[in-house]
């Protein structure tokens, strides 16, 4: 064994090494600043074939090796990791599991256009619940006829609102755990299918990500990827490969920064000599450049078993959580040599360190990927040895009424909201600044994307005013539309509401944003969207359209006297809904009164909690003694 690349290989470096100096380099400053996609770069790479590079010919592929994707990967990523994460996105999380798992008719429709670069492609795993954690997916797909029908949401998806096809996976059949999850291929364009604004990232902001929103969006049944049941696979089996490609861009980064703090070294003089000469310079370059031999044979290693169908899942982990961990010190390393000059913004290596972070991140946290390799190698835990843990997930803010008000005339539906917030506790004589700041407010009225124009906060203001509270807004509503300052602006990373009553208008409730409100005593959710995340997450909702809501319950506020002023009204107590008895039959074991409850599951043997009996699967014993499952009643 040589440890070498081949010819092949070096010519393909050299060819993407090119394209990379040429056309990415000069502009990756401005893709970083502005957090711009690079449309016409990414068009060029799928004429030059670089978008379909494992794939078959027959598919418009260019039927070169995993080998020749990393390196792909790795010297896109040596300029700009987020144009090396747009090709690793596309070709190993969307392309692949259709290539893998789908049809004869999927691939010629699909994976065709997608190798050929003319369509973009994307991958939605990842929900507020879901993260590490895959098997918390609540985006549900409810068959009806010959489609299947979609609601919820993914967050953090690379190449978001610009890919054209995705692979989403979803819960088809609720309390089965990993086996009631199914993936689907969605195009973009479907009714109800939309996106969320952009983030505002620390690095790879050349990437595009954003998240995705299923309001009944209609699949054709012919879309599912696979069998019924068999999503988690095929994503898992998915994240197998996409850690090669994290990998790679670990790698390329770090290659990059190295270079560049190199070059640098040779250049600055100090004390009479290039520093690159100073040894504490020196054995830094010497060290970055172990660690970056060591990471590509890792990489070049798990591409390999790929290409040669042999295991590779826990290479993959290995080279994605080995390399990105010695990318961060390799690029850290890198900027120190730089001094103050590489804290600059505007230094290629600058922007390599804001963007290495990710690496450690996505495709499974580095931690996770550490518990992965250990379990190819310890295996199991024997089931004694099981810890039983409650099952994560839920609202965000919490147990709430969820009180949803969708049926019937808007106005009677106004009056009951008014009624059972009085039953509450809340006195709207009283009053409030509406520029409070919204940390010292007891209420607040909070406007979401979904307030349209400007003009339109007139209806919000209106409401404050009578409602006795401070006026805010969501992010994207300060930040890109700019309505209102960015200190009036609710979510995790902005201000927190923790006082009585919010109010949100046209709030979708990202998950940022929804952390910002889980003080609240009571949430109201006013929006058109009957499956926004916000009304899993609130005390009350009205489904419909604000510009008729809000005047009605402006009105049904005003009680025609100027408002008492109040600066910190009392806080009133979060109202918890009572614990109700379950709805479904429990099942008692003749042999020994064993009851099996639905809503706990048996964890012992590996069923989730919220699996009904009849779901239980046929090899199913009772835990205690052993009987059938015949043999419960």
């Amino acid at each position: 064994m040589l440890f070498q690349t081949t010819k092949e290989h070096e010519a393909l470096r050299m060819k993407v090494r090119a394209f990379a100096e040429k056309e990415i380099k000069p502009i990756a400053f401005a893709l970083d600043k502005e957090s711009t996609f690079p449309v016409e770069q990414v068009k060029m790479l799928g004429e030059m074939g670089l978008m379909g590079i494992p794939y078959p010919k027959k598919y418009g592929g260019a039927e070169l090796d995993f080998m020749s994707y990393a390196i792909a990967v790795e010297e896109l990523s040596r300029i700009d990791g987020g144009t090396g994460v747009i090709l690793s996105a596309h070709t190993s999380l969307c392309a692949w599991p259709i290539y893998a798992y789908g049809t004869e008719s999927q691939k010629e429709k699909y994976l065709t256009p997608l190798s050929q670069g003319k369509k973009i492609g994307a991958f939605g795993l990842t929900e507020t619940n879901a993260g590490s954690d895959a098997m918390g997916t609540e985006t549900t797909a409810d068959p009806d006829g010959d489609f299947y029908v979609l609601n919820g949401g993914k967050i953090f998806i690379t190449n978001a609102d610009v890919a054209e096809i995705y692979v989403v996976t979803a819960v088809t059949n609720p309390g089965m755990g990993a086996r009631g999850i199914s993936a689907f291929i969605v195009e973009k364009g479907r009714q109800g299918f939309t996106f969320t604004d952009h983030y505002d990232k620390l690095g790879i902001r050349s990437s595009s990500t954003c998240e995705l929103v299923f309001n009944n969006v209609r699949i054709p049944k012919e879309n599912l990827l696979g069998k019924e049941g068999e999503g988690f696979r095929i994503a898992m089996a998915t994240l197998d490969g996409g850690r090669i490609g994290i990998a790679a861009q670990a790698l390329g980064i770090a290659q990059g920064a190295f270079e560049e703090a190199l070059a640098y070294s040779k250049e600055r003089v100090q004390f009479g000599k290039p520093i690159a000469y100073n040894q504490a310079i020196s054995f830094k370059i010497a060290d970055m450049a172990t660690k970056l031999r060591a990471s590509r044979l890792m990489v070049y290693s798990a591409a390999d078993l790929k290409e040669n169908k042999q295991p590779y899942g826990m290479e993959a982990a290995m080279a994605k959580q080995y390399a990105s961990d010695l990318g961060l010190e390799i690029v850290n390393d890198a900027l120190q040599i730089f001094g103050g000059s590489g804290f600059m913004k505007g230094m290629a290596v600058e922007r390599h360190y804001r963007d290495a972070k990710i690496c450690t991140i996505y495709e499974g946290t580095n931690e996770i990927l550490r518990a992965v390799v250990a379990g190819y190698i310890v295996g199991k835990p024997p089931k004694e040895s099981a810890v039983k843990v409650k099952k994560a997930g839920g609202p965000v803010t919490g147990v709430r009424k969820k009180i949803i008000l969708s049926d019937g005339p808007v106005k009677e539906r106004v009056a009951k909201l008014v009624e059972a917030l009085k039953a509450d506790g809340y006195d709207f004589t009283i009053g409030l600044d509406p520029q409070t700041p919204v940390s010292a407010a007891g209420r607040v009225v909070c406007v979401g994307k979904g307030i349209g124009e400007k003009k339109n906060l007139g209806f919000a203001e209106a409401l404050a005013h009578q409602a006795g509270a401070a006026i805010s807004c969501s992010r994207p509503v300060a930040e890109n539309q700019k309505y209102m300052p960015l200190n009036r602006y609710i979510g995790m990373s902005g201000q927190k509401f923790t006082g009585n009553l919010y109010i949100g208008i046209g709030v979708s409730g990202a998950g940022q944003h929804l952390k910002g409100i889980k003080s609240a005593s009571t949430i109201v959710a006013i929006n058109n969207n009957a499956n926004a995340p916000i009304f899993k997450n609130c005390d009350y909702g009205i489904v419909g359209d604000f510009a008729e809501i809000l005047p009605l319950l402006t009105a049904a506020l005003d009680n025609g006297q100027p408002k008492k002023l109040v600066e910190q009204p009392k806080k009133i107590k979060r109202a918890v809904p009572k614990k109700l008895p379950p709805s479904y039959k429990i099942h008692i074991c003749s042999g020994c009164a064993y009851e099996y409850d639905q809503g706990l599951g048996d964890p012992e043997g590996d069923i989730l909690e919220g699996t009904p009996f009849a779901m239980l699967p046929d090899e199913w014993i009772c835990p205690v003694c052993g009987e059938d499952k015949e043999q419960f009643i």
